[in-house]
């Protein structure tokens, strides 16, 4: 499997690390030879509107938003939340982006399954789910933007962030639904989580 799986110790800058995957994405579309990626790593506090958020979805407008080519509303990224990039050629898989979707939250539920938390996803809103009380809980943020069948950006886990920063805006477009962490959940061990989902992920991904 030609997929090289980068991991960042340190916070790496939110315009950095896009500017990296579009050249990632362009040297693949381009036949260079690049491989495909899986890269984990933590932002500094930042937030970002995709393709489809608008400014009323900004409660504080003291915060500065960056607007970035992911499909998706307006997120928060930072310290205590685990993220993963990917740039994935679905020229050599199916070309069905629900799909690829599918697999992305499957490995995401699966890994939390590891940790007996249960989760899962929502047909009409993407991203994975928690359920406590009869409240729902979004755990798991998902954008991607697919370019001549190469897909790319990813999703955000919740570990251990301050949840706060969600306050300043509606998070995900979404009103009715509040988000969580797993410390909230239920306080554990998560260091092993990135290699728990780098194992689902190479799993589903084979070609």
């Amino acid at each position: 499997m030609n997929i090289e799986i980068k991991r960042s110790i340190k916070p790496v800058n939110y315009i950095q690390a896009i500017n990296f995957l579009e050249k990632r994405v362009k040297q693949i579309i381009d036949k260079k030879g690049e491989k495909e990626l899986i890269w984990f790593l933590e932002h500094s506090s930042v937030f970002t509107g995709g393709s489809s958020y608008n400014n009323k979805e900004i409660l504080d407008n003291s915060i500065k938003v960056i607007k970035t080519s992911r499909g998706g509303k307006i997120t928060w990224h930072g310290p205590g939340q685990l993220v993963c990039y990917f740039v994935m050629d679905l020229n050599k898989r199916k070309k069905d982006i629900r799909k690829f979707i599918n697999i992305i939250e499957n490995s995401i539920i699966k890994t939390l399954k590891e940790y007996k938390i249960n989760s899962s996803s929502d047909k009409k809103n993407i991203g994975i789910w928690y359920k406590k009380n009869n409240k729902i809980y979004k755990i798991a943020a998902m954008g991607i933007r697919v370019k001549r069948w190469v897909a790319y950006h990813g999703f955000s886990i919740n570990i251990n962030n301050d949840l706060k920063y969600y306050k300043q805006i509606i998070p995900c477009g979404i009103y009715d639904r509040q988000i969580i962490n797993l410390f909230k959940i239920k306080k554990q061990n998560y260091k092993e989580i990135t290699n728990k989902l780098e194992k689902y992920l190479l799993n589903y991904l084979k070609v």
